[in-house]
């Protein structure tokens, strides 16, 4: 895992010293070595920062240039299929001085071209610069597990991993972008291609780009997509199925094990990592397994979940005590996040990859099995919403809805539930998730603000078509809450620790099985989920393993802020007198709903992280 910065332009540019000083503000991406190239005319600048992981040596290093001198990249992610890549490249007459798969990726580049994308299986973001054709091509992995940012303005084109690299480049305004600012309120993260900054985009998953230095424009594509649904009544052999998947998920592991740097496995003790354990154990005589535990956590402690898993498969294991989780890490990850993200998960996952880092560089989870194979509680929540009230009338649902809106207030339990009732169950998606709606944004910003909605815009044009409601909301949640909330906190979290994590569940080949092969009724209906995993599970993991336990990995916010330091900080930070953002008459009503009991921990949370990160990076409304 690496982080990457360059910047491309019509003219000769002679302000260079951002690039360095973006690359180096990532240097947590990259530890092991650092380089920069520029191209002869002085048109095109490539940063790197190395995590050392596929050849150690001083041939894989980046940026790398080919031996014609006609291709250079910059690239960061791992390519999984690399040695089968490196066999088919040499039969096409291609000679290697390295055994990095960044020499692969190049290699093959320079033989098919911008169609090497649809061979790639692995998670990336690169740029390559081909003198030949004057472009910069730059690309990204089809799940999002890599970020890229870029800004195009005049004819020059910069981009980074983190977006804090970016902001070195004095170009670029730190100013909010409205109707991002709305949609994080709305979704707890910014969607799509925006990013919180005006002016400044996200590449996003699954895209290609390409940039023609003679005439200053870029081109966006998307390269790939989500195969169509099977039919609902074709004929499905579930234990065919299943024994698919078996093979397709232990080849993906058998892949993401290779490395030249030890290898681990987050082992939490539930369904996905269990099974990604059990995999792994039948590839590898030798397998260590980690799992983290909390002082204090009670019923989110999985420790002996986890162990029993570990010695049924005779793995190495290790259970890891991490300190208790304090205030003071909040304007640390509001800084590495570098736009906010409303999760507080992503302190016990900071943690998690800190204690882990001091044992191994590469490490295997279970991201990806939830929105892939229907493992999340709403989605069984929300099928019973269809069954229950779909017969009737929407307009009536849609006033039962408003009036619960207006009634209830924030933080009420299952307000968003009755909110919900006003779906359309054939073409929509209920944003289960959402932390302030479009009444409660109006009232929460303190100035006149012109892009509430932006939200419900978002979601709505991002909702795919089709009768199926459930995979309607999988496919949905894999290219927003999975790519811009998800992979973003595992991301950051784990490059903040220089540790690298794999996701064997977004193996291209398990995720075209996912959505392409596996109907609805083998992922969840009304009161079961991850059917066809289950259905796995019972083959590989022991018996006594409760295939139904569903744990998030959380932190207990609510009881934090009764009381104590988190509560301080947070009344601290949020009614601030130059936090001028948000209307503290409702900053303090949240702040008292949550003391009577009410359910605001998460969205104060994320109120918090935004001021944080606002402040840090002086960033102006």
């Amino acid at each position: 895992m690496c982080g990457l910065a360059g910047i491309a332009s019509s003219r000769f540019i002679e302000k260079r010293d951002w690039l360095i000083a973006g690359r180096d503000a990532m240097r947590h991406r990259g530890p092991d070595d650092a380089g920069e190239w520029w191209s002869a005319d002085g048109r095109v600048g490539l940063g790197h920062r190395r995590l050392s992981v596929i050849d150690l040596s001083g041939d894989a290093h980046q940026p790398m240039i080919d031996r014609t001198g006609e291709l250079t990249i910059a690239f960061n992610g791992e390519i999984y299929n690399f040695a089968d890549l490196r066999t088919t490249l040499e039969r096409a007459g291609a000679s290697f001085t390295s055994h990095s798969d960044t020499e692969v990726l190049l290699a093959a580049y320079r033989i098919w071209g911008e169609d090497c994308l649809s061979r790639l299986n692995g998670m990336f973001a690169f740029a390559i610069y081909d003198v030949r054709r004057g472009t910069l091509f730059l690309a990204r992995d089809r799940a999002g597990e890599k970020p890229l940012y870029y800004h195009l303005a005049s004819g020059t084109l910069s981009f980074a991993s983190e977006l804090k690299a970016l902001m070195r480049n004095p170009r670029i305004e730190r100013r909010i972008d409205a109707s991002s600012l709305d949609c994080f309120l709305g979704m707890g993260f910014v969607p799509g291609n925006r990013s919180i900054l005006a002016k400044v985009c996200k590449l996003p998953p699954a895209h290609a780009m390409r940039f023609d230095l003679a005439s200053g424009k870029l081109k966006l594509w998307r390269y790939w997509s989500l195969p169509p649904a099977p039919e609902p009544q074709a004929a499905t052999d579930a234990d065919a199925l299943c024994a698919e998947l078996e093979t397709l998920l232990g080849n993906a592991v058998r892949r993401q094990l290779v490395a030249d740097v030890p290898v681990g496995i987050l082992l939490s003790g539930g369904l996905d990592s269990s099974i990604v354990t059990a995999l792994a154990a039948a590839a590898r005589s030798q397998v260590k397994t980690f799992t983290v535990c909390f002082p204090g956590a009670g019923k989110l402690d999985e420790t002996e979940h986890a162990r029993r898993v570990a010695e049924h498969f005779g793995t190495d294991h290790s259970t890891l005590v991490g300190e208790p989780s304090t205030v003071e890490l909040l304007p640390l990850l509001a800084r590495q996040f570098d736009e906010p993200m409303n999760d507080s998960s992503m302190v016990p996952t900071f943690l998690v990859s800190q204690l882990i880092r001091k044992h191994c560089t590469v490490a295997l989870g279970g991201d990806g099995g939830d929105e892939l194979f229907g493992g999340y509680t709403h989605y069984d929540r929300m099928l019973k919403l269809q069954e229950q009230f779909g017969a009737v009338p929407l307009a009536l649902r849609r006033l039962a809805a408003a009036a619960g809106s207006a009634l209830l207030p924030m933080g009420f339990k299952g307000r968003n539930w009755v909110r919900a009732l006003g779906t359309d169950f054939q073409r929509e998606v209920p944003l289960i998730a959402s932390y302030f709606d479009r009444g409660a944004r109006s009232i929460l910003l303190s100035h006149a603000f012109e892009a509430i909605g932006a939200t419900e815009k978002a979601w709505a044009a991002s909702t795919p078509a089709g009768a199926d409601l459930l995979d309607r909301a999988m496919r949905l949640d894999f290219g927003s809450y999975l790519a811009e909330d998800i992979l973003v906190k595992v991301d950051r979290t784990s490059m903040l620790n220089s540790l690298e994590i794999r996701a064997p569940m977004l193996d291209i080949n398990v995720i075209e099985f996912a959505f392409g092969r596996v109907p609805s009724r083998l992922k969840a209906f009304s009161g079961v989920r991850k059917i066809l995993l289950q259905r796995l599970a019972r083959k590989l993991l022991p018996a006594s393993f409760d295939a139904t336990r569903k744990q998030g990995f959380s932190i207990p916010i609510s009881s934090w802020l009764e009381s104590g330091p988190w509560r301080q900080f947070f009344r601290q930070v949020l009614l601030d007198p130059s936090q001028e953002m948000f209307n503290h008459a409702y900053l303090e009503k949240l702040l008292q709903g949550q003391a009577d009991g009410r359910s605001n921990g998460e969205r104060l949370f994320g109120l918090v992280m935004f001021e944080l990160w606002r402040r840090e990076y002086s960033i102006n409304s």
